[in-house]
């Protein structure tokens, strides 16, 4: 838990001190994506422009994935970052 925590401020610290925006299209939702049934309800209205956080998640098929989302200036969430962890076994 605090690993996450640590993760998430780390990120939220590098992401508030770049100036440059990403401006890429993003990545395609997959099933369990924040965004995948459409964005959220939600605005994230106290999260500055351009701040990115992560989110872990086990896709369909059983692999754990850990995606890097940025908040744009119309408050929507954009995938910039998808990567597939390894799968670990007991005793590994």
């Amino acid at each position: 838990m605090k690993a996450a925590i640590i993760g998430l401020v780390g990120t939220l610290v590098v992401a508030g001190c770049n100036t440059v925006s990403y401006s890429g299209p993003g990545l395609e939702p997959i099933p369990g994506s924040i965004t995948y049934s459409g964005q959220p309800r939600t605005k994230l209205t106290k999260s500055p422009v351009g701040s990115a956080f992560p989110h872990d998640f086990i896709d369909q098929y059983g692999q754990q994935v850990e995606e890097t989302y940025i908040i744009q200036p119309d408050r929507s969430l954009m995938i910039a970052h998808r990567r597939y962890k390894p799968i670990r076994f007991f005793g590994d």
